[in-house]
């Protein structure tokens, strides 16, 4: 008799993914793409998350009053921001 191992087929993706050099990308894209989700409606209305370079977001924000309120809440976006894609992505973000 042989031993099967069985795995299901969200394991064997993520592995690919790895193997391939795409799960960095992939996470990367979720959390910007989940940029007004974790800020909310009032906050995503004002400021854009454009990319992320060296672990850190770059997020365009166009009322500057806005831009200073962010910058003092930067570690809780961070976290929430890692929190809602499951992985440690980014360390940082600045506001633009």
């Amino acid at each position: 008799m042989f031993k099967r191992r069985e795995q299901t087929i969200g394991t064997l993706i993520l592995r690919n993914l790895r193997a391939q050099g795409l799960e960095t990308p992939l996470l990367q894209k979720r959390l910007v793409a989940s940029w007004p989700a974790v800020a909310g409606k009032a906050i995503a209305r004002f400021s854009t998350a454009t990319d992320i370079r060296n672990q850190t977001l770059y997020v365009k924000v166009t009322v500057p009053a806005l831009r200073a309120d962010l910058s003092m809440r930067r570690q809780e976006f961070v976290r929430l921001l890692n929190e809602n894609v499951g992985n440690q992505v980014i360390a940082d973000i600045r506001f633009f």
